[in-house]
């Protein structure tokens, strides 16, 4: 596995899995075959509730703890100092672990200072490793990181080839914070999977479109990880070490960006009204 260190000296793995809608009754023997295959950091969140399943999994696969990499997420419901510093000792319980590895916050809404100090406490309780935030504008990320005492080492946000999110990773960069995808395949929209660039470039290297999709965001310096419950999907997103885009195909890849969400704006009142209703 290829590793970025994040802004504590942390090493975090390129490539992880993730549970993202995967249903609670599945979520177990999905993590576990994802660990077969060789993934090692897995991605989840309160929100997602399958934060058990996934500390089942690891408790299962009889591996050390410290093999692993694990991300949760505080949800909107629990934010502020006090329901986040609760909620944090519950994803621990869940997870069946003494730590997290990474902890984020999972949405640009509510008491998100309360809990970023809850957080930064964790942290020096020895309960979390590495905090950050996620689906944060660079506006919001910049005024978050410029008051706490400890930066947020990861931001993850909306990142695919149609979606680079070029504006943010300035920022992010400048900051020294690392940019993670969240929907690396766009969640299957613009027909990524036959997309005749990616398709092309694929075919080069023996590679399907979904490959060189996550090698063009692990190129591009973004964290990437791919959410699937087949097994032999989760092997293709694996393999993605033994080839290297060239330049041109880079070039060609990044000229696919349509610098927009295709999911939701974060800044739009409509989207944050909504948010508003889960809180």
């Amino acid at each position: 596995m290829e590793y970025f260190v994040l802004n504590n000296g942390i090493k975090m793995p390129k490539l992880g899995y993730g549970v993202y809608q995967t249903p609670v009754e599945e979520t177990k023997e999905a993590v576990l075959n994802a660990i077969e295959v060789g993934y090692r950091s897995i991605d989840t969140a309160q929100a997602y509730r399958n934060e058990e399943g996934v500390g089942d999994a690891i408790l299962a696969s009889k591996l050390p703890r410290e093999e692993f990499f694990i991300t949760t997420k505080i949800w909107i419901s629990n934010a502020g100092y006090e329901k986040a510093k609760k909620s944090i000792d519950e994803s621990l319980k869940k997870l069946k672990t003494d730590y997290i590895d990474l902890l984020l916050i999972h949405q640009p809404f509510g008491d998100y200072y309360g809990s970023y100090r809850a957080m930064e406490e964790a942290v020096e309780e020895g309960k979390v490793r590495a905090i950050g935030v996620s689906n944060f504008s660079p506006d919001r990320f910049i005024d978050l990181q410029h008051f706490a005492k400890i930066k947020p080492a990861v931001n993850q946000i909306e990142t695919h080839v149609f979606q680079q999110q070029k504006e943010a990773k300035k920022y992010l960069q400048k900051y020294g914070c690392q940019i993670e995808s969240w929907g690396p395949f766009a969640e299957g929209k613009n027909n990524i999977f036959k997309n005749e660039v990616l398709t092309a470039i694929g075919n080069h290297y023996g590679k399907t479109a979904a490959q060189v999709a996550l090698r063009f965001l692990i190129q591009s310096d973004v964290i990437v990880i791919p959410k699937s419950v087949h097994r032999d999907r989760m092997e293709q997103n694996f393999n993605i070490f033994d080839f290297a885009l060239n330049a041109e195909e880079m070039k060609q890849i990044e000229a696919l960006d349509e610098a927009r969400s295709l999911f939701l704006d974060h800044t739009d009142p409509t989207t944050v009204e909504f948010f508003m209703t889960l809180a």
